[in-house]
């Protein structure tokens, strides 16, 4: 077997490993488990906190430690922030992770969504994946990628106002449904 024929394969596998875990089923008792039971939240907490991790991450605070303090004081606030931002990449995952598991349920319950729709998802939720674990390991490393990390809060911001429209869409058909069956029913009309 020739090298290239070899690393084709392992890329393969790990393609294929990784579209698997993205499509696996958490089951209904997992929906619960991992909070899924507050939609209002959804897509909030990384907004909410991106603004103070963006001002930590700032090349200006490092300039003026490097110039008022020691170098030693300078790394040592350096890395506690990278700490805190991989925290905050770490949030950021387990949001775009909720929102993604909410995606599959309305995904279930619209009549419209077909396989251009689900390779759409897929295509973003592989995005997402290979984004998130870059920039982590960029800051692992010691780079500070911040405008990277603008660009994947941005996605998980708007995959939860994708959602939100998406849900308030079939919140809107549910009820013109329920309406015209009330309808017909005041009338005596059999509706199948």
């Amino acid at each position: 077997m020739s090298l290239s024929l070899f690393i084709f394969f392992c890329v393969a596998v790990l393609f294929l490993t990784l579209l698997v875990w993205l499509l696996r089923d958490p089951g209904e008792d997992a929906l619960t488990e991992r909070g899924l039971d507050s939609p209002e939240e959804f897509g909030q907490r990384h907004a909410t906190y991106f603004p103070q991790v963006r001002r930590a991450m700032a090349r200006e605070d490092f300039t003026f430690l490097a110039l008022r303090g020691s170098a030693a004081l300078t790394r040592r606030v350096r890395r506690e922030r990278q700490k805190i931002a991989v925290v905050y990449l770490t949030c950021l995952r387990d949001d775009f992770a909720k929102l993604w598991r909410l995606a599959r349920v309305i995904a279930r319950m619209s009549p419209r969504v077909g396989i251009a729709q689900e390779f759409t998802r897929l295509r973003l939720g592989l995005t997402f994946y290979l984004r998130y674990e870059l920039i982590r390991v960029k800051f692992v490393v010691g780079i500070a990628p911040a405008p990277d990390l603008s660009s994947l809060s941005d996605m998980v911001s708007k995959l939860a106002i994708r959602l939100e429209t998406a849900m308030s869409e079939l919140g809107e058909r549910a009820a013109l449904s329920a309406d015209l069956a009330s309808t017909l029913h005041r009338r005596g009309v059999d509706a199948p």
